[in-house]
């Protein structure tokens, strides 16, 4: 249901959408008629430029930073987004890390470890905590794994494994809001053409990830941002607890 059809601007956070896939789903919500809230950790500039794309088209945004591994910056970014516009309707569990390097789990060192958890894991875990008790009854939540799960590709290992815990947060937690009416869902996007996704890899790598799916290129923003809008809107109210994988095909 888009803010327009109840006749009430509905606010979505979308968390580390300062730039690429989170980016594109702030400017796809602000379309549908969302207020959106572009949460950044560190590129305040980034973020503010999505915001006056939003603004300069006719929509409404603001950009609050939070660090999501903190749970006191993601207190702060449910209170800065309620004095804003009123209310949350709508979480997108978008920000997320990934190593520029890929190394095999035997390889990974302590501190590799325990940021892609703390960011991955205990980010979603933070934002889910504040959301289900900020969110309006009726309120959508999206949150963000991976097709590497499918994929299990080496050198993922423990990627992939941040991204399996927030799988199982989602099935649980739709479970958990029962009587709330929100909805929890995850997509799982398979490559897609952002800085992420790209930074470390060779031509040829990013070349024949490419080729990997049916339909033979890499996901865009707009692909994963045309599937979030539909996880949140009424298109989907009989979708619940899953984890819908957004990736050509490729697993």
């Amino acid at each position: 249901m888009t803010a327009s059809a109840n006749q009430v601007t509905q606010t979505a956070i979308v968390t580390g959408a300062s730039r690429g896939i989170g980016a594109a789903i702030a400017q796809r919500l602000a379309k549908e008629g969302y207020a959106v809230v572009v949460n950044y950790a560190g590129q305040a500039g980034e973020a503010q430029a999505v915001v006056q794309s939003i603004t300069a088209a006719g929509g409404k945004a603001v950009a609050i930073q939070a660090d999501v591994a903190s749970s006191a910056a993601v207190k702060q970014l449910f209170e800065g987004s309620i004095k804003a516009f009123g209310r949350v309707d709508v979480l997108v569990n978008n920000a997320g890390i990934m190593p520029p390097t890929l190394p095999a789990l035997a390889d990974t060192d302590d501190d590799t470890f325990d940021r892609l958890f703390a960011v991955n894991v205990k980010g979603t875990f933070n934002t889910l905590r504040e959301a289900a008790t900020r969110l309006q009854p009726g309120g959508r939540i999206v949150n963000f794994s991976t097709s590497v799960i499918g994929l299990a590709l080496p050198g993922y290992a423990i990627y992939g494994a941040t991204k399996s815990a927030v799988e199982t947060f989602t099935n649980i937690m739709a479970k958990e809001l029962r009587g709330k009416n929100i909805r929890v869902n995850a997509i799982a996007p398979g490559p897609t053409a952002t800085a992420l996704f790209l930074n470390g890899k060779t031509p040829e790598t990013i070349e024949r990830m490419a080729k990997m799916a049916p339909l033979e290129r890499l996901g865009t923003p707009e692909d994963i941002a045309s599937a979030v809008a539909f996880l949140v809107s009424e298109n989907s109210a009989w979708v619940n607890g899953q984890t819908l994988r957004a990736n050509g095909g490729v697993v």
